[in-house]
């Protein structure tokens, strides 16, 4: 059974950085895309990140653009998200996503898989 755990949510001050952490489970890590979705009260899930099965590339939603690191480590089956001068509209709940083969997905409707979230709470 295949399992995405998220972790490294919190609470930070405008402009802070926080690194979610997501570790998959039951799996062969290095055949899926990950990706990292947001949800805010209130509204749909939206993109943030995706990186291929490689790490070699990736895609953002421009509102992160410039802000957000996505990267992954094959060997600890492990995804992250590094985020940087955030802000309080960044906060949401953060869910982990796989998706098997090599498209760069960024439609939460196309993800395989999801964790159960990290809540991360930006205050001004």
């Amino acid at each position: 059974q295949v399992q995405l755990v998220e972790s490294g949510g919190g609470l930070v001050q405008a402009g802070g950085s926080l690194r979610l952490s997501c570790a998959a489970s039951g799996c062969t890590f290095s055949r899926y895309a990950m990706s990292w979705f947001r949800q805010a009260p209130g509204k749909e899930r939206e993109f943030v990140a995706v990186v291929s099965m490689s790490g070699l590339s990736t895609k953002y939603a421009d509102s992160v653009k410039g802000r957000v690191t996505i990267s992954r480590d094959n060997a600890k089956n492990t995804v992250y998200l590094q985020m940087d001068s955030l802000k309080p509209e960044d906060t949401a709940v953060y869910y982990c996503g796989a998706r098997s083969g090599s498209y760069l997905y960024a439609r939460a409707h196309e993800s395989e898989i999801w964790g159960q979230g990290t809540q991360v709470t930006v205050s001004s």
